[in-house]
């Protein structure tokens, strides 16, 4: 049984980044941090500002038949649960398969069971564990005093996995298809890494949720594997039987004069060509949540709205569904996963695009990270805008994409990328940020 112990802590971004520092003892470790937006975002939009699971008690692990090992492994403990599900869960939902790269190798799906449980709400800090006050006490002690090791290195040589030349040529082809009928749009990636490389995971993590304040950020750290992410984009949400998802498609860079920046938004907010991939993913999710639903539940609660993040505006649909009492919470995930808005439309057929054209399997990039309480409400995001890492094979990986439809522009869609992962690629290289 676990207890609750509170506290208040006065400066929550300097606790938070102690605790992630902290935590590096532990083989297993999981933050989900919301950044507390100050910027408009949609109503009830979180329902915690941060959680963080440290150690685990017990572990969910899969390569296949990953969805039912996962029922099993909540009816047998109905306890918090923090983890993720890989992209290549397709190849469970659907007769694909994943033969390309991988130097990182995440499992299909991972969950644990926190030994330790942090979450926050305005000044206050909760914590539950199955310790006592005393020994409670003592570890918030340990973390107040916890030295954050800023440095990690002095810039990493990141490589591109293709060259721009061939990742035109692969959009001209993509396009080929689309006019054929296969597709009507198709999410791309590309892959920048480097090889060979130590890093500060920590530091790595703490330096980049500063500069792009996701509201979707996570750090997740799994024995030598790891994740950093700044992801803006919730994929899936339940909150007693409502389900939420709100998929992101239309990108624009921010700029720091607000009358450019206000220009951007406008400019997002009438594009036609955004406008239609935002409403083509929209529309995929309605389909993909009625699987679950009860019937003529699905709701369209707001379409093409544009919102202002910290390095991009962006454009995000929010789609609303009642989950069916005849089934069981994660087949509602299972039903909607991969998301639409990272694989494309019709999304089998997508899917199978995807893997021919690109070359790194996606592995946790594109799939979704997040939790489940005892009482089966969960929150995940879309693992986007991250880096992942591999300690023992000293691997980084930073895999980017974009919609493709019949009106992209192959040299405009390569920009959007980088427009993207710019401030991940500024940090991990060491550049220094250039004003827009």
């Amino acid at each position: 049984m676990r207890n609750r112990h509170t506290y208040y802590i006065k400066n929550k971004k300097e606790f938070t980044e102690k605790l992630v520092f902290w935590a590096k003892k532990y083989k297993h470790s999981c933050l989900l941090d919301s950044n507390k937006q100050s910027f408009k975002m949609p109503k009830n939009y979180f329902e915690y500002e941060f959680l963080f699971g440290v150690g685990a008690h017990k572990i969910c692990c899969a390569e296949n038949n990953s969805f039912e090992r996962l029922k099993h492994f909540y009816k047998q403990n109905k306890d918090w649960m923090f983890g993720y599900f890989s992209y290549d869960l397709k190849n469970e939902t659907e007769s694909l398969r994943s033969n390309n790269l991988d130097n990182i190798e995440f499992p299909n799906l991972y969950f644990f069971i926190p030994k330790i449980i942090f979450t926050t709400k305005e000044e206050a800090l909760y914590i539950d564990t199955f310790m006592s006050k005393k020994e409670t006490n003592s570890i918030v002690e340990e973390i107040e005093n916890q030295y954050c090791d800023e440095g990690f290195f002095g810039g990493l040589k990141i490589q591109k996995r293709e060259s721009e030349l061939e990742y035109l040529e692969k959009i001209k082809q993509i396009k080929a298809h689309i006019k054929r009928g296969d597709i009507y749009e198709l999410n791309y990636c590309q892959e920048f890494f480097s090889e060979n490389v130590d890093i500060n995971s920590e530091a790595l993590f703490c330096r980049l949720n500063k500069k792009s304040k996701a509201p979707f950020s996570a750090f997740l750290s799994l024995e030598d594997k790891c994740l950093i992410c700044s992801s803006p984009e919730r994929f899936l949400r339940k909150d007693n039987q409502k389900l939420l998802s709100q998929p992101i498609k239309g990108t624009r860079k921010r700029s720091s004069k607000k009358e450019i920046d206000f220009q951007l938004q406008i400019e997002l907010l009438n594009s036609e060509k955004d406008k239609s991939e935002n409403v083509m993913i929209a529309d995929l999710v309605r389909n993909d949540l009625s699987k679950c639903a009860e019937k003529a539940s699905v709701k369209v609660e707001e379409l093409f709205g544009v919102y202002p993040f910290e390095q991009v505006h962006q454009m995000i649909s929010t789609v609303t569904a009642e989950l069916s009492t005849k089934y069981h919470f994660v087949d509602a995930i299972k039903g909607a996963f991969p998301m639409g808005s990272m694989t494309g439309a019709p999304k089998k057929k997508a899917m199978e695009l995807i893997e021919k054209f690109e070359t790194t399997k996606r592995g946790l990039f594109s799939g979704s990270i997040g939790y489940i309480k005892p009482n089966s409400d969960f929150d995940f995001n879309v693992v986007i805008r991250s880096i992942l890492y591999n300690s023992t094979k000293k691997y980084l990986s930073v895999m980017v994409g974009g919609a493709i439809t019949n009106k992209s522009i192959p040299k405009d869609e390569y920009e959007e990328c980088l427009v993207k992962i710019k401030t991940i690629l500024e940090i991990v290289s060491g550049e220094k940020e250039r004003a827009i």
